[in-house]
């Protein structure tokens, strides 16, 4: 029964896919089309695309592992992303739909020149191949092992294969109107293992089921973490609401390519703010799906698992038929983040490098070239996934700590980029190479044993050297000739009603989570 569930969501999702994305009318994709779905996505898409891009195996296995280790303090992830995305909507989508920016790099270049742009596009290719990729392929290897038996190199390929055929011919439409149905799939999986599990927790009853994981396990249920705390070093108390984690979202929820790309390809920039207010309230959810799983696990599942069994642990609790729709929303998350990151190195590679380095092709030609980038990004996922990944304990944390080298320096550029007419191009090159430089320093420094420093507090130090050091050099050195094009005349930062009373609503529950688990 679990079988022929997860097989009828496979043949629907792959033909839903092909179906949405067709060409009409003798239409032929063209890069807009294929990159942008043709910059004609509704509200409603781009705030499930929002989500299934996010949410993936190592949201769903690796945040319900750092449940099982840490508690619920890993849902500031998650609660303060709600409020970054209102940023992002508000501040942030405005300059970049009215410079009609396609790919981040693209905005650098704008703003800064070719050199910036092909650093970065280099950088995030490095980062979206070896670290998301490669997570993404091996969490979602041991949860289909873990539930399956299913040997995890097999695993690895399937998801891989499967994720390439999904989206390799539709593109970024294919992924972001199949994601609303991914997302309820992802939503009401996770909501019914979170119910199942408190319920026999608590004797039938969830709410019993609920306090008594507060009552038995007080500790897992502090937000703001104590110096004494063995996992402060992770989440290093009051510093996750007023630092290095601001740095972390604004970099994921701003200028990162599979997460903006979606807002890019909205209609307008009313409709994507629509969509940006809808993935705030799913993002508020999350730890509902994904952190209590894990907490719960720690009561239901056996003893001495890694931190990043806990979820599939928990999945084997449910009945025949049941297992297969959960295992469907887990596989349906991985896919649609998979698809979601192989589309976007597509993207990056095609047109900031590709596409810089021998111009003048038709868009067929570049539509060819991002499917043959899509499938060399698999292979390479598949092969490095379990050496880079094999020997993790928890891989989330794995994952913010490597991505931790290059955020602080990618907030630096874009804001100052937009906000800050003086800032050069050599400023930024600073701000990009200090950044990497430093936090690999500090890094060194900590493995040595020679000074430790919490990995949020590190990305807080660091953006706030790169910064000194890219206003220092831009003001040192000015620019000598303008290589700008980006414009801030006529971007209205003005918010629909709507948008505002979401923020307010927003605002409210976050004060009330806090203060209620402080």
């Amino acid at each position: 029964m679990d079988i022929a569930v997860l097989a009828i969501y496979a043949v629907a999702i792959f033909g839903l896919a092909q179906w949405v994305s067709r060409d009409k009318g003798g239409h032929q994709k063209d890069s807009t089309d294929y990159f942008l779905a043709g910059k004609a996505l509704p509200w409603w898409a781009i705030g499930a695309s929002l989500i299934a891009a996010n949410i993936s195996a190592e949201q769903i296995i690796g945040m319900s592992g750092s449940g099982y280790a840490i508690g619920l303090a890993i849902a500031s992830y998650e609660w303060m992303a709600a409020l970054t995305l209102l940023i992002v909507g508000k501040f942030f989508l405005p300059v970049f739909l009215k410079n009609g920016v396609y790919t981040m790099p693209q905005f650098l270049e704008q703003r800064y020149g070719p050199s910036v742009r092909t650093l970065m596009a280099v950088f995030w290719l490095g980062l979206y191949v070896f670290v998301n990729l490669t997570s993404i392929l091996w969490l979602g290897s041991i949860a289909v092992h873990t539930v399956t038996g299913l040997d995890q190199m097999w695993a690895l390929a399937a998801i891989g294969a499967f994720a390439l055929a999904y989206q390799i011919w539709g593109g970024l439409k294919a992924v972001a109107l199949t994601d609303i149905v991914q997302v309820a799939l992802l939503v009401t999986g996770g909501l019914i293992i979170a119910w199942l599990s408190l319920g026999k927790i608590g004797g039938g009853d969830v709410v019993a089921g609920f306090h008594h994981l507060t009552t038995q396990f007080p500790e897992k249920f502090d937000m703001i973490l104590s110096k004494d705390n063995p996992h402060y070093k992770d989440l290093p108390g009051i510093a996750v609401l007023i630092g290095g984690l601001w740095i972390m979202n604004i970099s994921y929820w701003g200028f990162n390519q599979y997460i903006i790309q979606r807002a890019l390809g909205a209609k307008d920039l009313a409709e994507a703010q629509k969509g940006i207010a809808m993935a705030a309230y799913l993002k508020l959810l999350m730890p509902v799906i994904v952190v209590l799983p894990g907490i719960a696990a720690l009561v239901l599942a056996p003893e001495g698992i890694k931190p990043d069994q806990a979820y599939p642990e928990m999945m084997k609790l449910l009945p025949p038929g049941l297992l297969g729709l959960v295992f469907a929303a887990l596989v349906a998350a991985i896919v649609a983040s998979l698809a979601a990151k192989i589309n976007s190195i597509a993207t990056i590679f095609t047109l900031d490098v590709y596409a810089k380095a021998r111009p003048n092709h038709s868009e067929g030609h570049l539509v060819t070239v991002g499917r043959i980038t899509a499938v060399v990004a698999v292979i390479i996922g598949v092969l490095t996934a379990k050496p880079l990944l094999g020997g993790a304990e928890q891989a989330f944390q794995f994952i913010q700590e490597f991505t931790g080298f290059f955020t602080p320096g990618i907030v630096v550029i874009f804001i100052l980029g937009m906000f800050w007419k003086k800032a050069t191009t050599a400023g930024a090159l600073t701000a990009a190479i200090g950044s990497a430089v430093l936090s690999a320093v500090f890094w060194w420094l900590q493995e040595k044993g020679i000074y430790a420093m919490p990995f949020m507090n590190r990305v807080g130090v660091v953006f706030l050297l790169s910064l000194a050091g890219a206003v220092l050099v831009s003001l040192a050195a000015p620019q000598k000739k303008v290589v700008s094009v980006v414009t801030l005349e006529g971007v209205s930062y003005k918010t629909s009603t709507g948008f505002n009373i979401a923020g307010v609503g927003v605002v409210l529950i976050l004060i009330a989570l806090y203060a209620t688990w402080w």
